[in-house]
């Protein structure tokens, strides 16, 4: 071999390896720096004290900050705008749920896809709904309820507004048990517990969280669970699917990441992930908080995205929904 090839051949050589060294550093260092978790929903609510446990646990696991930021609006499509146009780069990530699914496709003017413009990472938790009842009124099952709905009176149910999960979930129940209520949007969760404990509503859909201490207090008759997997702090509550088999519309948490964010970041984060979920103090923590821990793998996750965005646009189109 020439000396000039032997030259070329080393250069080449030292070359590759300085790159490879290069990606291998730099897949060892993620995270360099702390890491930012957008959270849809204002700061106080279940969204935020879920992410405030899982940002904690993975900032121990990981050696760096996980700084919660809250930017709620419009359903969390605000903090998906911002995710969708954050740098692909794994330090900015998005606590997601179901409502982002939904006003994507029931918004007119969503800056992004929800299948396209994000990486999946992993699967948090499902947070169930409850269907509600002032324990005056004399419905006191599902059926009573659908009976009540079928007698030709109008049965009025409250939501936390039109086009949320709460909504839905109700479009769902009543295409299939084919029944029909009069829906009373409010502007909030905050404000239907008042009026279901003091009897100006007669049924509501409430998250479990929320429900949970009302009903020990005697305030409201949970009659429904839009979740087929019960609870451990309310085994007597019973699930829908009880009722009507295959029934599940309860919101699902997930983390995403921008579209085109480097394999090793997101490996790591779903690693990190699944780690934190599986630790007994973050379980007991969520389980206290209303939810259900679903720890679940990035492909998982983008395969029950697919299907959760299938079903969310066909009661979009069903109910006529349409968001501003």
């Amino acid at each position: 071999m020439s000396r000039r090839r032997m030259l070329s051949t080393a250069i080449v050589t030292t070359a590759c390896a300085v790159v490879l060294g290069t990606g291998a550093a730099s897949a060892q260092e993620y995270p360099a720096r702390p890491i930012r978790l957008l959270v849809g929903f204002a700061a106080g609510g279940g969204a935020d004290a879920i992410a405030r446990t899982i940002a904690t646990r993975l900032g121990e696991q990981m050696g760096q900050s996980v700084v919660v930021e809250n930017r709620p609006g419009a359903s969390s499509t605000v903090a998906g705008d911002v995710l969708s146009k954050a740098p692909a780069d794994g330090y900015t990530l998005m606590l997601a749920d179901s409502s982002l699914l939904i006003a994507a496709k029931a918004m007119h003017k969503v800056s992004f896809d929800p299948l396209k413009s994000f990486d999946p990472i992993g699967s948090v938790a499902i947070a169930p709904l409850t269907i509600a009842v002032n324990p005056a009124t004399p419905i006191r099952t599902l059926e009573e309820m659908a009976e009540v709905a079928k007698s030709g009176k109008d049965l009025i149910y409250a939501t936390s507004g039109v086009g949320t999960v709460h909504h839905l979930a109700v479009e769902y129940l009543q295409a299939q048990a084919k029944i029909r209520m009069v829906h009373l949007p409010y502007r909030g969760a905050s404000q239907i517990l008042p009026d279901l404990i003091g009897g100006q509503i007669p049924v509501a859909v409430v998250s479990a969280a929320a429900a949970l201490a009302q009903e020990k207090a005697g305030k409201i008759r949970v009659i429904g669970l839009t979740s087929p997997h019960k609870l451990r702090d309310a085994p007597h509550w019973r699930p829908i699917a009880d009722w009507l088999p295959g029934f599940d519309a309860s919101p699902r948490l997930f983390l995403l990441a921008p579209a085109g964010s480097p394999q090793a970041a997101l490996r790591r984060l779903e690693v990190e992930a699944r780690k934190a979920l599986a630790d007994p103090a973050v379980i007991e923590t969520l389980t206290k908080q209303g939810v259900v821990p679903a720890a679940g793998s990035s492909d998982e996750l983008a395969r029950d995205l697919r299907a959760e965005v299938a079903r969310w646009e066909g009661l979009v189109r069903q109910a006529n929904i349409t968001l501003q």
